[in-house]
């Protein structure tokens, strides 16, 4: 799957992601949460307006663009099958 990420001038000028595309599919970055630096990568942690979360990669010295991670928001509650005898509970947060 080819990633393309389009950029804006965020805070003091450093370029942020804006917009995430996966060949046909655009994802619109909602919020920018993190970013931090490695030897020769720049990495950014944002939430897409589909509400995912996701961790890029770029590699500056070429301009390229990685998907480190792709995470789902976890549901909220998880119902758990009846006990024989017993109504429906919720399963424990964590």
């Amino acid at each position: 799957m080819r990633v393309r990420v389009e950029t804006c001038a965020g805070h003091g000028g450093v370029e942020m992601p804006r917009r995430i595309c996966f060949d046909e599919r655009r994802i619109e970055v909602a919020e920018n949460l993190d970013q931090w630096y490695g030897a020769d990568y720049r990495y950014f942690r944002v939430r897409g307006d589909d509400g995912n979360l996701y961790i890029l990669r770029l590699d500056e010295s070429r301009s390229e663009w990685t998907l480190t991670l792709f995470q789902r928001p976890q549901a909220e509650e998880i119902s758990v099958p009846p006990l024989p005898g017993r109504g429906r509970r919720p399963m424990p947060s964590s």
